[in-house]
């Protein structure tokens, strides 16, 4: 089978288009024929940073969608022909405050998804979603659970509430936008980018500023029930003061520097609730699918890359051009 493979060099220089052994599935183990495979930052952060070209081949990738081709003799979920998506999240089945011991993401230290086909357990599978595309199932699972799991599961959004997304763009934060605004919730949201903004604000936001912007003149007369933040030491106080009091900030990632000072007195003061969130369980992901279906929400797709235009593909989405979602077309 093709594959994305990086090996042999550090950073974007060890990708490259090559084929790799096929496999044949075990007993509860499923072979997909994969579509479309959907690209995450996440997938950024393993060849740049967390994959050496000296360390054995991966092939990187999370998501994706695609048509079962083969089970195993004990696999009982799913048939021939069957259309899936991909789990990203390997061995957290159940909802719980945090991960279970062992938790992995599909894609690193294991190969992913940026392949003609993948196999996993029948228990890391889904249906794919009536309503989607291929393509746009290939995007959706790990931005779309991250953004579920932060905005329901941790933030408790309810209809009424204002949410406020600080560096909209990304996948997670377009779900959270669409989520939001399905549950009944105002959003603000904030960009470097002017055309983002633009593209926010047709996608649904009820307000839109720019990130380096006053924040507290632009919010006058705004109360920010809940804040996602994903940014990091670059607003993160500007987040704080953001919110109003007692109100919470969701934390899912960090695209800029991941420590953070903060006045202490200043935070218990203001009762305020600042909570961690980690994409999600099988459960939720199930949660998740069927809101969108209950909502027939679509994802917010960029672009659809080749399979042979990896390196293209991952500088597109190191220097976030992308307002959405993007992702390779393997057949």
């Amino acid at each position: 089978m093709r594959a994305i493979v990086h090996e042999g060099k550090d950073g974007l220089e060890g990708l490259q288009v090559k084929m790799m052994e096929e496999k044949t599935p075990d007993a509860r183990e499923v072979k997909v024929r994969i579509h479309t495979a959907g690209m995450n930052r996440r997938d950024l952060a393993v060849v740049t940073k967390r994959h050496k070209g000296k360390d054995p081949a991966v092939i990187p990738g999370s998501d994706a969608s695609g048509i079962v081709e083969e089970t195993g003799k004990d696999v009982t979920r799913f048939k021939k022909g069957d259309e899936v998506i991909v789990n990203p999240g390997l061995g957290w089945q159940e909802n719980s405050d945090v991960p279970p011991e062992g938790f992995e993401i599909v894609g690193f230290p294991d190969h992913g998804t940026f392949a003609e086909t993948y196999i996993c357990t029948e228990e890391h599978l889904e249906l794919k979603p009536k309503h989607l595309t291929m393509e746009e199932a290939g995007v959706l699972s790990l931005a779309a659970l991250t953004a579920y799991r932060a905005l329901f599961t941790r933030g408790n959004l309810k209809s009424g509430e204002t949410v406020m997304l600080p560096g909209i763009g990304g996948g997670v934060l377009t779900y959270a936008l669409k989520f939001a605004k399905a549950e009944g919730a105002r959003v603000i949201v904030t960009s470097r980018s002017r055309e983002k903004l633009k593209q926010a604000l047709d996608a649904g936001a009820d307000k839109a500023f720019l990130t380096e912007s006053d924040w507290s003149g632009e919010l006058t007369g705004e109360s920010v029930d809940l804040l996602i933040e994903s940014i990091g030491a670059a607003t993160f106080n500007q987040s704080l003061r953001a919110v109003r009091k007692g109100g919470t900030i969701v934390t899912f990632g960090s695209s800029t520097e991941d420590e953070v000072t903060l006045n202490i007195r200043e935070f218990f003061y203001g009762q305020y609730n600042l909570l961690g969130s980690t994409m999600g369980s099988a459960e939720e992901l199930r949660s998740m699918i069927a809101f969108i279906e209950h909502h027939s929400i679509h994802p917010e797709i960029d672009r659809i890359f080749p399979l042979d235009q990896a390196e293209k593909a991952f500088t597109y989405i190191r220097d976030t051009k992308n307002f959405g979602k993007i992702g390779f077309q393997m057949s």
